[in-house]
């Protein structure tokens, strides 16, 4: 899977820009706030849908702007695919080979990518809720059902809370979502434990290679079910067990929503006692099994984008960075400055200079 070319029309700080790009490596070179972050946010937002820096898609648009359009040519496997994003104050409409597509489960997983950004830390420091959405994109690029299931999921919670919260509780309408909750969110909770386990059997063996055989990388999926007890009928007796706790605080305890993904050192716990660079290196770790999963699940490499996270690896970290996806990952690194790539790495890269949301291929 690669990006033959992309257009940018009213984005960000582009006015309308077409970047082409080469099959293998990318860089983005320039000072900050010129638009280089730009550029992988828009890659990302066409596999997702979706910005990985803003919930508000409004900030999307130029300013004066009315709408902003993305579109790119994708070459995969079976034929080249074009895709398209229009954002407006309306919202956000999304095209494949240009026609629209109604619900997003049916856009989603056109264009697989794996991003790792400064931001990621929070995969390690931040929220349960931080991890279920790592999860949760990941698992959705590569299973689309499983996002049909998840939406599910949420709309009946939302309702059944919105049921919890009311005086008056009708029984027989929380058995009603008790029987859809737990029909969705088995399904949920058994591909991620797949997905975890599948991610940990790579990942360890990255981890490991990356602290030359001094750690190793362990993943556990906590949830509220033990391993061996995924089934409909527990799940079942769970929310019935807890239907009167449920009503007293006036929403559902037990559930996928709660769940958690806990990474492991050596059987220390990171998110409690790893250091800085254990937990770098983790996350690296995790997003370099990202790559091989969708490969494994799909046939096809995805698209890798390193938003400006070149710099914060040493050179060994870089030279293993790159086995992983020579000649096989089209890979997108933004960059203030080449000095801090291994000097001794082949990368043969298209420079591709950022200026006031202008790019070139030659230095102005």
């Amino acid at each position: 899977m690669k990006i033959k070319e992309i257009h940018l029309k009213n984005y960000r700080n582009y006015s309308d820009q077409v970047v082409k790009f080469t099959q293998n490596l990318n860089i983005f070179l320039g000072n900050n706030a010129q638009g280089k972050t730009n550029i992988l946010e828009s890659i990302y937002l066409l596999a997702f849908a979706k910005s990985h820096r803003t919930y508000r898609d409004i900030e999307l648009i130029k300013y004066n702007e009315n709408e902003a359009k993305i579109e790119a040519l994708i070459e995969k496997e079976l034929g080249d695919l074009n895709l398209e994003i229009e954002i407006s104050k309306k919202g956000k409409l999304t095209k494949v080979n240009h026609l629209r597509q109604n619900k997003l489960s049916n856009y989603i997983g056109k264009l697989n990518v794996v991003i790792f950004a400064p931001e990621d830390l929070e995969l390690i420091k931040g929220t349960p809720n931080r991890r279920r959405k790592f999860i949760d994109m990941e698992l959705g690029q590569i299973k689309p059902i499983y996002l049909k299931h998840l939406v599910e999921y949420q709309k009946i919670l939302k309702q059944r809370n919105s049921h919890l919260k009311q005086g008056k509780i009708d029984e027989i309408m929380l058995d009603v979502f008790d029987e859809s909750l737990a029909s969705h969110g088995i399904y949920i909770m058994n591909a991620r434990k797949e997905f975890i386990l599948n991610l940990e059997k790579i990942a360890s063996n990255i981890h490991k290679n990356i602290s030359k055989n001094k750690e190793k990388l362990t993943l556990k999926y906590e949830t509220f079910l033990s391993e061996n007890e995924f089934t409909k009928d527990k799940f079942l007796e769970t929310l019935k067990n807890n239907r009167n706790r449920d009503i007293e605080q006036g929403k559902t305890l037990k559930g996928p929503h709660r769940d958690d993904l806990l990474l492991y050192i050596n059987g220390n716990e990171i998110q409690k006692y790893g250091s800085q660079g254990q937990q770098r290196l983790s996350v690296l770790s995790l997003k370099l099994s990202e790559v091989e999963l969708i490969y494994m699940e799909t046939s096809e490499y995805p698209i890798l984008l390193l938003d400006d996270v070149m710099s914060e690896l040493d050179n060994e970290r870089q030279i293993e960075l790159m086995k992983v996806i020579e000649n096989k990952v089209q890979t997108f690194i933004t960059t203030t400055t080449l000095d801090h790539l291994a000097k001794n790495l082949d990368l043969n890269p298209s420079i591709h200079y950022v200026k006031n949301g202008i790019v070139t291929e030659r230095m102005e």
